[in-house]
């Protein structure tokens, strides 16, 4: 009897809910196991895919959102040990699972720090309140591979953000396996979408591209590549956050920045009436 052959597994992006594979047909080798090759046609796919999950997940209450990323942080739990199988640290995946979680804490309760009344002269009442920007196109680190992944996910998505994510060359496998966590934890389709591959191919385009509202460079280490996405990235008005240093804590408190960086500001007036 001859000895089985194991079946190789070949990671798929994550776009719109579905794993397709690249619409070029590529793959590269990590790890013996095949990984997408994403091109510029599956970069301009996620976007539609993002901006059509934008007003559903925008919309929904910040009670809701938070419930969703506590229960990616369920799910996450309960395959804590496929992702160590991958090569992932223990503590390192239990920090991402404990980041989910605090993100979830902050869903309805940082409209009440950021927003609030603003003291105006007349009878009216002037309110401001945080909005999400839309769709943000995200620079994944390569290191830690889960904890900064879900560092830069979480904090665009509780607020109402949808994303598109170019997962680090190197380290893909952690991106696309939380990508099926995602898939089963009530995350509506659209909302997070994962590309795998050369970054020099995928992130130009998102940077360009006209319907993308943000960009964060946190995992671009290259300087040169960054001052040309900034460039890119001008042409309408993107907000762009910078690439993080290199010596940047992950496992440090990381405060409410990313969120609110990521928000735009609406405000009202209105009449206070006798």
């Amino acid at each position: 009897m001859s000895e089985r052959v194991a079946v190789r597994k070949t990671y798929k992006l994550f776009i719109g809910g579905k794993f397709p594979r690249s619409e070029s047909g590529r793959s590269y080798l990590v790890q013996d196991s095949n990984v997408s090759l994403a091109s510029r046609k599956d970069a301009r796919d996620a976007v539609v895919a993002a901006r059509a999950a934008v007003k559903g997940w925008a919309g929904a209450t910040a009670y809701n959102r938070g419930q969703i990323l506590y229960r990616v942080a369920e799910m996450l739990e309960g395959r804590r040990e496929q992702f160590v199988a991958l090569g992932v640290p223990a503590d390192e995946v239990d920090a991402a699972i404990d980041r989910w979680v605090w993100y979830a804490g902050w869903s309805d309760k940082l409209p009440q720090v950021y927003g609030g009344a603003n003291p105006v002269a007349g009878p009216y009442f002037n309110l401001s309140a945080p909005e999400p920007t839309g769709v943000v196109a995200v620079v994944a680190p390569e290191s830690p591979a889960l904890l900064a992944l879900v560092s830069v996910i979480a904090p665009a998505i509780v607020t109402g953000n949808t994303v598109v994510v170019a997962a680090s060359p190197s380290q893909p496998l952690a991106a696309v396996t939380l990508a099926e966590v995602l898939a089963t934890s009530d995350l509506p389709g659209g909302v997070v979408n994962i590309l795998t591959g050369r970054l020099s191919e995928t992130v130009p385009t998102l940077a360009a591209h006209m319907d993308v509202n943000a960009i964060d460079l946190t995992g671009v280490a290259d300087a040169e590549l960054a001052a040309d996405l900034e460039v890119r990235a001008a042409d309408n008005l993107k907000r762009v956050l910078r690439p993080a240093p290199a010596d940047h804590d992950w496992t440090a408190d990381p405060g409410i920045t990313r969120m609110t960086t990521l928000l735009e500001t609406k405000t009202v007036w209105h009449p206070k009436g006798v």
